[in-house]
């Protein structure tokens, strides 16, 4: 059975409806992970995805942040939020189990400038990612953990690697940071299936012409645990609704995994 998986940062998920809800009627994923919906939960457009065969569990904020998963299935469980004792006010992650698979979706935050408080912030977001990792699951297990992670990990990943080095979303701590998430026990699957191809995800709407030019960053990602990244098929950009009128600046992300071939235990 293959099965596909779908992140994209929408940036303002009612601005963004029709080319969300035609890309899902296009591309028809088993599960959609949204970010940066930037709407309150009785606000969220859960009709709008219903029509297209989709459930739709959303934890969300006015005019900010906001996750949501949007999936063909019933998920088995639902998680909005760390649940480790420390305040959640940010609407930043949302977690559910389907077809056995635990899905993490994060918009991780973006940081603003390496000396702004916020940058301190975004550093101390991954590390409560982390631990939260280690007390709730293990690398053995089928696991994904995708969405905006606000870090282009490598020089292929961004437009020009020396003057952007040590800007925030590309800064030596920020990169480690990812780094140190991803060693619990995750693979870059997009890097699996091109490990030379400078591809990205996001192109700013404050620099001039940025997605004409081609000036962007790899700033969405799908990590897997090794069990399946070994059944994962593809993993692709696409980057057809960036160049839509009124878009977000980032673009879906997407993976096709072949469920049969994992290994049950």
């Amino acid at each position: 059975m293959l099965w596909k998986i779908a992140t994209f940062n929408v940036n303002g998920l009612r601005a963004r409806l029709p080319i969300v809800v035609d890309w899902l009627k296009k591309q028809q994923p088993d599960v959609l992970c949204l970010q940066e919906t930037k709407c309150q939960d009785q606000d969220f457009p859960y009709p709008a995805f219903q029509e297209v065969g989709y459930h739709t569990y959303a934890r969300g904020e006015k005019s900010f942040n906001g996750v949501a998963l949007i999936s063909k299935a019933p998920l088995a469980e639902v998680w909005p939020e760390f649940g480790d004792g420390l305040p959640d006010s940010e609407a930043r992650l949302i977690a559910g189990q389907v077809s056995g698979i635990w899905i993490i979706n994060t918009y991780i935050p973006q940081g603003r400038h390496p000396q702004d408080p916020a940058f301190t912030d975004k550093l101390g977001f991954f590390d409560r990612l982390r631990n939260w990792f280690n007390r709730r699951f293990r690398p053995d297990q089928p696991l994904i953990w995708t969405g905006d992670m606000n870090v282009a990990p490598d020089k292929l990943d961004v437009y020009d690697p020396e003057h952007l080095d040590g800007a925030v979303g590309f800064h030596p701590l920020e990169r480690q940071a990812l780094a140190e998430v991803a060693a619990w026990g995750f693979i870059d699957l997009y890097r699996q299936f091109h490990p030379q191809d400078q591809q990205f995800t996001f192109w700013d709407y404050r620099l001039a012409k940025s997605f004409a030019r081609n000036l962007g960053w790899r700033l969405d990602h799908i990590m897997v645990t090794a069990s399946l990244a070994q059944v994962a098929k593809e993993c692709e950009v696409d980057v057809a609704p960036r160049g839509l009128a009124k878009p977000s600046d980032h673009t879906p992300l997407w993976a096709v995994f072949e469920l049969e071939q994992l290994d049950p235990d």
